[in-house]
Formats: C-alpha cells, sequence, structure tokens
C-alpha cells in the first residue's frame, strides 16, 4: 500500500517519535476504522503498538486520494484499551 504523509502528519510523527512503519502497520491491519464525522474523504484507522505499550495509534487518512494521504498521527490517549 503507497501512501503519502503531509507535513503535518511528517512533522507529529518527528514530534511524538512514531515511525513510518507503525503507521503502515495500523492502515494496513486497524484493530478499527472509522469514518472522521468532520470530513467525509478521512477515515480514522486506529491500532495497538505493543512497542508502547500497547497505546492506541490512529491515523487520519484521506483515503480518496490516490495514494492515500495520512493527514496526522497520535497516541489516542481516549482509546486506550479499546482497539
Amino acid at each position: 500500500m503507497r501512501l503519502r504523509f503531509t507535513l503535518h502528519a511528517r512533522q507529529q510523527m518527528e514530534r511524538r517519535a512514531i515511525p513510518w512503519s507503525w503507521v503502515e502497520r495500523i492502515v494496513a491491519s486497524p484493530s478499527h476504522r472509522v469514518r472522521d464525522p468532520d470530513d467525509s474523504t478521512v477515515e480514522r484507522f486506529y491500532g495497538p503498538i505493543h512497542e508502547r505499550d500497547g497505546r492506541v495509534l490512529r491515523a487520519a487518512v484521506n483515503t480518496s486520494s490516490d495514494p492515500w494521504r495520512v493527514v496526522t498521527v497520535f497516541f489516542d490517549r481516549g482509546m486506550r484499551g479499546e482497539a
């Protein structure tokens, strides 16, 4: 799967020490996936990161673009234990 990363996503990944491989893994095989309620072109992909004690990574991805464009990435505190 080919992904493009916005400047914002790349900056957030660097700031939060999130490797590209984690984002690619979560998007390829999410434990949970939902449409963003504010933007119909964006989907939220969730998945636990075992390397970070199971914290849940959330990647917001514009799935209407080709290739898909990762908009932002962060650990979702509200989803801890949910994904």
